[in-house]
């Protein structure tokens, strides 16, 4: 891994030059613009601060910037990271995400290292739409205190909403004009202009300035320390090994997390700039960066596509783009620190509601439910809902494991169809043969013959009860496995018995490997098997001989 990326690193930068840099410099300027209300929203919505968030997409976007495996990869607090670090934050304290976080950095170097980067290829895309919808679904539910100017209390999205019922709702009509404010702005914005200067920015600091000015009385994100060590940080006196057995689950939701979101974006950025992400240096670039952050305060993060994107758009080149737009958040923070704490909370809700909105893969959900894909409805329905009531981990595996069930459900399906012989269809005059299969059945088969489909192959008998002579046109079966094929050894010792004569057609060359282990061969003899039905029934074999 090491030499592939200081080879990538050679061709990434190969005739790099003060115009490449100054593109690199402008991306890193438009991102961070876009990065900074995302930053201080995902933040807050993890039940950190504001400040923690802003830290976190500052370190990362250096750290994870400098050791990616795609140029385009700009990283820091996402939406989705966001959702599942808030029930661990009301659980296990900002201590125990800044353990979590460092552990799931740990499981991602290790995975990258273990090449293990294109393991999300085997989770379907109907469960990845699914787990997105759910965490879209519990970024809404977690913002609707700061939406509304409402207090809850629980550990998680449901809880807190079933909490009103005893707490009571009471929407405070400034903070809910504020919240409406930015996401009308962020709806109604012209396209053309948010390329340029993002709608969720201008929201934020017209509703900052409004608040400055006007004195509203709303909820706001408090101070921002001038310093990227924060107070609450991790260091190792912190660090409680007694605790971290309780947050191994936690942390590989994290880092399960991780690899979703930075592998799927580096592939549709992959896609956009034709320049293959490296699956592995990116999980090698997520684990370090997300080792680093807790001793600065950083919440776990992860490759974001929306920054990513605009990255992409706006021209950049290298790697440095992403380091450009964390110094651009530097200087915000040492800056803009005294007005920054004056952002109102209720502003950066309507910045999440909109982007949960938006977060939902619309275009795929159109398509399953339009296309009437049952298996595709079910993945999709049931992984939302358990990463709306448990968590990531979960859903993931839940929606993981309907999925091979359905998977083995369509590819374990055993169609037999049984026809007379008719001579005749082959142009054959020869009455001869015409009488010697005038009581024959062929019985086409297609599909694996498996454990789960022995009760087809249990009717078989029945079908053929009358006959002479019976053909198994097996062209179609795919795969045999131990328990289907004794069960059809069974079924034809018994029918060799009753004085049938039976013939194996097309079986390919795996499954006759199979059927020769396990004796069939032997029980019918070589001359039994024909490359094709028309074959066997020209082949004229006087009845029962079994002889060419």
């Amino acid at each position: 891994m090491g030499k592939n990326f200081i080879s990538s690193l050679a061709v990434e930068f190969r005739g790099y030059n003060a115009q490449k840099l100054t593109k690199d410099l402008m991306a890193g300027v438009t991102v961070a613009a876009v990065a900074l209300p995302l930053a201080l929203a995902f933040g807050v919505s993890a039940g950190a601060t504001a400040a923690a968030g802003l830290v976190t997409a500052i370190v990362a976007g250096i750290v994870m910037s400098l050791l990616t495996g795609g140029y385009y990869q700009i990283s820091g607090p996402t939406g989705a990271m966001a959702a599942i670090l808030g029930s661990l934050i009301a659980t296990h304290g900002m201590q125990g995400v800044f353990v979590a976080g460092l552990m799931s950095g740990i499981i991602l170097v290790i995975a990258g290292i273990l090449h293990l980067g294109e393991l999300t290829s085997f989770v379907p895309s109907p469960v990845i739409t699914g787990f997105t919808s759910g965490i879209a679904v519990v970024i809404a539910l977690g913002q609707i205190d700061n939406f509304f100017g409402t207090h809850s209390e629980g550990a998680t999205a449901i809880a807190k909403l079933l909490s009103y019922k005893d707490l009571g709702f009471h929407p405070d009509l400034t903070t809910v004009l504020v919240a409406l404010f930015v996401v009308l702005l962020m709806v109604f914005f012209p396209k053309k202009w948010n390329a340029v200067v993002p709608a969720s920015l201008i929201g934020i600091i017209i509703t900052t300035a409004a608040t400055l000015v006007f004195k509203l009385d709303v909820a706001t994100v408090g101070e921002i320390p001038q310093s990227l060590l924060l107070e609450d940080r991790l260091s190792f006196p912190k660090i409680d090994l007694a605790s971290m057995p309780a947050l191994i689950a936690p942390a590989f939701s994290i880092a399960i997390l991780n690899m979703l979101e930075s592998l799927l974006c580096g592939a549709s950025a992959g896609r956009a700039t034709g320049v293959k992400l490296n699956n592995d240096q990116e999980l090698f670039a997520q684990g370090v960066g997300n080792i680093v952050l807790p001793f600065f305060g950083g919440i776990p993060a992860t490759a974001a596509l929306a920054r990513t994107s605009v990255a992409v758009k706006s021209g950049a080149v290298t790697r440095l783009t992403g380091v450009f737009h964390a110094l651009g958040l530097l200087v915000m923070m040492l800056v803009l620190a005294p007005i920054i704490k004056y952002v109102p909370l209720s502003g950066l809700a309507g910045v999440l509601m909109v982007t949960a909105w938006r977060m939902n893969e619309w275009h795929a959900i159109k398509y399953f439910f339009g296309h009437k894909f049952k298996g595709a409805i079910a993945k999709f329905v049931v992984t939302m809902i358990f990463t709306i009531l448990f968590d990531l981990t979960v859903a993931i595996i839940v929606g993981v494991g309907l999925s091979l069930i359905l998977m083995l459900v369509r590819l374990s399906k055993l169609e037999i169809n049984y026809e007379r012989v008719d001579m005749n269809r082959l142009g054959c005059e020869d009455e001869t043969l015409k009488e010697r299969y005038k009581n024959a059945m062929v019985a086409y088969i297609t599909g694996p013959l498996l454990f789960a489909n022995i009760s087809v192959l249990e009717e078989l008998p029945g079908k053929v009860e009358g006959c002479d002579t019976v053909m198994f046109s097996m062209r179609g079966v795919s795969s045999v496995d131990v328990s289907a094929v004794q069960t059809l050894l069974s079924i034809l010792t018994e029918l060799k018995e009753k004085g049938m004569d039976i013939t194996i057609c097309g079986l390919p060359a795996a499954s006759r490997n199979m059927f020769e282990r396990a004796g069939v061969i032997e029980l019918l003899g070589e001359e039994a098997f024909y490359w094709s039905v028309e074959r066997a029934l020209l082949d004229h074999r006087p009845y029962p001989a079994l002889t060419k």
